[in-house]
């Protein structure tokens, strides 16, 4: 298991001092120190612009849904990187992960003639008409964290099938090969969670160390409530499992939160994707022993440099193509315009105090 170094901390205690305030409901964290706040149109949800000059590109992020600290922290990175780069910042978006609740919020955006949006998918075909709509108008579009076909540049956490073997390593590391799990997603339509237990599936059946029964897979909708009910759910229905794996920072708070008041604390082994001052706790009561992610923040931000770097024509999307990512140095555009932060970071009781944000 990894041990992050000083320079892998670094973008951490930046990003982790921001989730405090995105804990509550419908946060968004945007808008420089001379922005202005105002209400969007479609809602519900929060917004914030960011004032520039008149001539200043637009730049707009939709993240999945805004009722996720998750979201908060890469929201940080794109308003960092639009305050870098001198364009007007919003974001905006619903309190849901609906396959279509950012339709609208698309829609509004192309009457804006907003220049670039920014965009992680909830579901690839329910916005693919008003995306292309955008692009007709001349809007750049970015996908960052959840991709979607009809976008110029896919802005990638970390390889899928290093996300799932990292969650597949860390499993084995605590039950071993055999026995009954789950899996409890965020939705259904995701295409980033479908990448990765699509690819964790594909491993599992052809690694011979693997030889787990996968029982159930289950969906959370990016909602505490009722991913905290599932995992009740999953326990209750199948009483021989023995690991659950939920690649869903939301997904993992809630079932870490569960198997902690329940029998089931310390016999049932809990893998996924976390962000570590949501997880610490649980790390430290002895609930979890190990989870992962990467630095949410810097998706948000490279989003933001590569959107700029379109709109200007420094770049098109092609294979090949490198531009300035500010703080993260050159990037280079991979085969079918996707660009990859990475890597994986992974979480224990031996660096988990690195991260804690309180102190930052």
């Amino acid at each position: 298991m990894s041990v992050l170094t000083t320079d892998q901390r670094a973008p951490w205690r930046r990003l982790l001092s921001a989730l405090a305030l995105g804990a509550s409901a419908a946060v968004v964290l945007a808008g420089c120190a001379a922005g202005s706040t105002e209400e969007a149109d479609p809602a519900p949800a929060e917004d914030t612009e960011t004032s520039a000059p008149a001539e200043a590109l637009s730049i707009t992020y939709i993240p999945k849904n805004l009722n996720n600290p998750y979201t908060g922290v890469q929201l940080k990175g794109g308003e960092e990187a639009a305050a870098d780069l001198g364009m007007t910042y919003l974001a905006v978006g619903a309190l849901d992960a609906a396959a279509d609740s950012q339709v609208p919020f698309i829609q509004t955006e192309v009457q804006n003639g907003t220049d670039i949006i920014v965009l992680a998918a909830n579901d690839p075909n329910a916005v693919c008409s008003a995306l292309d709509e955008a692009r007709d108008g001349g809007a750049k579009i970015i996908t960052f964290d959840s991709d979607a076909e009809c976008r110029d540049i896919f802005i990638n956490q970390v390889e899928e099938e290093e996300v799932a073997l990292g969650q597949l390593r860390q499993l084995f590391d605590q039950i071993g090969g055999t026995g009954e799990i789950a899996i409890l997603s965020a939705t259904a339509n995701a295409p980033n969670q479908n990448a990765w237990i699509a690819a964790m599936r594909a491993e599992i059946e052809a690694n011979p160390d693997y030889e787990w029964d996968i029982v159930a897979e289950v969906y959370g909708d990016d909602e505490d409530a009722k991913s905290f009910q599932e995992a009740q759910g999953l326990l209750q229905a199948y009483p021989d499992l023995k690991g659950i794996i939920s690649p869903t920072t939301v997904g993992i708070a809630a079932t870490a939160r569960y198997l902690s008041q329940s029998e089931y604390k310390g016999q049932v082994a809990l893998v996924g994707l976390g962000l570590p001052p949501q997880m610490k706790e649980f790390i430290k009561d002895g609930t979890v022993t190990a989870f992962a992610l990467w630095d949410p923040s810097e998706v948000g931000y490279l989003a933001g440099y590569a959107g700029k770097a379109l709109a200007d024509g420094d770049i098109t999307g092609a294979e090949g193509e490198s531009f300035d990512a500010g703080k993260l140095g050159t990037k280079t555009i991979g085969a079918d315009g996707r660009i990859i932060v990475g890597p994986l970071l992974e979480f224990n009781a031996e660096n988990i105090d690195d991260y804690d944000y309180i102190s930052f």
